[in-house]
């Protein structure tokens, strides 16, 4: 399912990065990091609601905008129950709602806030999301306090908390249109290999976004993909090329492999992951060559694997989602 909105514009964003996130290539276009993964706080669950809070406060500032001026946020994490978004979002009692798509949650809460300003019932709207490595990893792979090692498919989940501030009123980049993804079942069983899990949702979300808009992969100027990591990415332009004769290699990248530097971060392994890995990398570096009209067309195409501890231990398949955003200047 695909919209064209018509009113929908992007005030500002912000971004706030945990110390790995600040040893990458991309520490020069967040607006804070930290260098501690507890950030002054007693549980890692903690530190990623302070950094989401954080995220909130800064993109108020960045937009002058006052806290009666927002009609609702939008918000999700990896945590049981979206809890970092919960308690980060009780700081500033706005109307809430709490979504999840896993790692693809960024781009949800842009297409729930887009549509929402672009019906007319609200003014402007903030979409955030965050995550956390230690939080995130000891929940959904093995307990961190094992040590256990991992292979070279494996991604590593980013720490950090972003936030978007959607308006009516028009700033010069505008959310042009978005494509709601389909839940898919490709039969992969292994979570330490999620770029194999979602490469296939972010193709059919690419495919049918183009096919749904009559348009070709060179209509944009860059496709971005979430968390797919070094080897999901060669994956999906394997898979576009195959399975919908697509060539995407020119204009595309993916999040996860940009937001580290992997030959000298051998920790990442794959790359990023998290609901945060696209979002640090898109409301900063891709925010900001918007602005410069350094490119004219994005789009965002947020990847998610939908599991849980139980069911991978139930050996069940893990599902996958791909939701996309198409931002523009306005020439």
């Amino acid at each position: 399912m695909t919209f064209k909105y018509r009113n929908v514009f992007i005030d500002s964003t912000s971004t706030v990065a945990g110390p790995y996130e600040a040893k990458g290539p991309l520490k020069k276009y967040f607006d804070k990091t930290f260098d501690n993964l507890y950030h002054g706080e007693k549980s890692w669950e903690m530190a990623e609601a302070k950094t989401l809070e954080e995220s909130i406060e800064l993109v108020l500032k960045k937009s002058k905008k006052k806290k009666e001026d927002i009609d609702v946020i939008i918000s999700g994490d990896l945590m049981n129950q979206i809890t970092s978004s919960c308690y980060s979002s009780e700081k500033f009692n706005f109307p809430f709602l709490g979504i999840y798509s896993a790692c693809a949650t960024s781009v949800e809460g842009i297409i729930i806030g887009s549509s929402f300003i672009d019906s007319g019932k609200v003014k402007n709207v903030i979409a955030s999301t965050s995550s956390h490595n230690m939080s995130s990893e000891k929940q959904f792979r093995n307990p961190t306090e094992y040590g256990a090692p991992k292979p070279k498919t494996a991604t590593f989940t980013a720490t950090g908390g972003a936030s978007m501030l959607l308006t009516n009123e028009n700033t010069g980049i505008k959310v042009e249109s978005s494509t709601i993804g389909r839940i898919l079942d490709y039969y992969q069983t292994d979570p330490l290999h999620m770029g194999a899990v979602m490469a296939p949702a972010a193709a059919d979300t690419i495919y049918r976004h183009l096919t749904d808009l009559n348009r070709t992969p060179d209509y944009y100027d860059l496709i971005l993909t979430g968390d797919l990591g070094l080897y999901g990415k060669e994956i999906l332009i394997d898979f576009m090329k195959t399975e919908y004769g697509l060539d995407i290699s020119q204009n595309y990248n993916d999040c996860g492999v940009m937001l580290y530097d992997l030959e000298t971060q051998k920790e990442v392994l794959a790359g990023g992951s998290g609901p945060v890995c696209s979002a640090l990398v898109n409301y900063s570096l891709v925010m900001e060559m918007l602005r410069k009209k350094k490119i004219q067309k994005v789009l965002l195409v947020a990847t998610g694997a939908l599991f849980s501890p139980t069911m991978v231990y139930q050996h069940e398949n893990i599902l996958s989602i791909a939701h996309a955003v198409s931002l523009e200047v306005i020439q």
